[in-house]
């Protein structure tokens, strides 16, 4: 089941960890997201024991799934932090998060977003233009701070996934160019309130092959030679994160051959290595779980209309993304070929195309590899409340996000007087 070794079917019901999905469903309804507290801690493990005593820290990417509970659980393993927006520094802060390990990246941060990361005293800005730098060394300034800054380099590299979630081609929006780098690094004089101390890529998401990964690495291990040579002392390496899962059929690398590659393409350098997983900490440690209205059949087709939508969960109408469907109780019963939709008004509110499996009115579907850009995705399209997120631990079930309702969406809402 895509790799999931905390869920599995026992009386032909699925579970994760100690509990049954069925009981999940009478307790707090459909749609919902669950997470496996015991996936999150041994794929965070993993990531740590990779490493092997070499210096590092692993900066979990807040935007894969930013739930506080979440962020909480990986902060007391000691985890950092890789933010993209002030809201996700709140977040990290307000879970415990140390702001020593905070990386802030992101190519559009706001004055009052700095602000809010000097004043916290982040462990690094990951800068991603020249015009970014001189806004920041001039907010640092007013603030009487000295801004660590890691410089986010473009290195070219096709890294064979969707279009959407590359980030390391030259027409992306992402990251500075080798040689512009390496003009800033040099003039660092002029930058008075900035200190550099790092140099970062991030090259794309869902990654499956570690090539890119090293052929991007070599690239700014070339730049780092080149500064080092000049006087420019750098002191950690910054290798983005990226790392795919296995959805359907994808055979990604194992993290430890992942971190085992990087290690050793930078082994002769003694940097500090800084990694920022999101996706391959949590993607497979969590599923949205939702409940069939309606079985309708045209003389093309048949349907599954679920309880779950777009809203709930994008990337299949944004990315064409495949995610296993299960059943929640598994029958005996012939299948049939069904499309797996949701209520929303578009022909794109899919989670699944082509799916073979035996329904009823009524029954309940597992969408599994949920756990990364699923609940952080979700938006009230159609004034639909977002799903509530369970945490199971073992035998125990913890609510870490309650459902919505639709007084909460309109309250801030204001009629025009007449």
């Amino acid at each position: 089941m895509s790799g999931f070794s905390f869920f599995d079917y026992r009386d032909d019901e699925l579970n994760i960890e100690a509990v049954g999905l069925l009981q999940i469903a009478e307790q707090f309804g459909t749609p919902c997201y669950v997470y496996s507290r015991a996936a999150i801690a041994a794929a965070y493990q993993e990531f740590d024991a990779a490493f092997a005593g070499s210096d590092h820290l692993i900066c979990y990417a807040v935007k894969a799934n930013s739930n506080l509970a979440i962020l909480n659980l990986l902060a007391r393993f000691g985890s950092g932090f890789d933010i993209v927006s002030g809201g996700e520094l709140q977040r990290v802060l307000k879970a415990g998060g140390d702001p020593q390990k905070i990386v802030f990246s992101g190519v559009g941060k706001n004055t009052n977003e700095i602000r809010q990361a000097l004043a916290a005293n982040i462990l690094c800005f990951n800068v991603e233009s020249k015009a970014e730098l001189i806004v920041l060394n001039q907010l640092a300034n007013k603030m009487n701070k000295i801004a660590p800054v890691s410089l986010r380099v473009n290195p070219n590299v096709d890294a064979k996934t969707h279009p959407y979630i590359s980030t390391g081609l030259k027409e992306n929006k992402f990251g500075i160019s080798t040689d512009e780098a390496e003009a800033i690094y040099l003039c660092a004089k002029d930058f008075t309130n900035i200190r550099f101390t790092g140099l970062d890529c991030h090259i794309g998401s869902q990654l499956t092959e570690i090539s890119p990964f090293v052929q991007a690495s070599e690239k700014i291990l070339g730049l780092l030679d080149r500064l080092e040579t000049k006087g420019i002392e750098i002191e950690h390496l910054d290798l983005g994160g990226g790392l795919g899962i296995r959805y359907t059929d994808e055979t990604p690398p194992s993290i430890k051959d992942y971190v085992s590659a990087l290690c050793t393409s930078t082994a002769q350098h003694n940097k500090r290595l800084l990694i920022e997983p999101g996706r391959s900490l949590v993607g497979n440690a969590g599923l949205l779980l939702t409940k069939i209205e309606y079985l309708k059949q045209t003389p093309d087709k048949n349907f599954a209309v679920v309880d779950a939508a777009m809203n709930d969960l994008l990337r299949p109408a944004l990315y064409d993304a495949h995610h296993e469907i299960l059943p929640v109780v598994r029958n005996k019963h012939a299948t049939k070929t069904y499309q797996i939709v949701g209520p929303i008004c578009e022909t794109g509110d899919f989670l699944g195309h082509n799916r073979e499996l035996s329904l009823s009115d009524g029954d309940l579907l597992a969408v599994m590899s949920a756990g990364a850009y699923g609940m952080t995705m979700s938006s009230n399209y159609n004034t639909r409340p977002r799903a509530a997120e369970i945490m199971i631990d073992g035998d125990n079930i913890h609510l870490i996000r309650a459902r919505e309702s639709i007084e909460q969406l309109i309250a801030g809402e204001k009629v025009l007087p007449e």
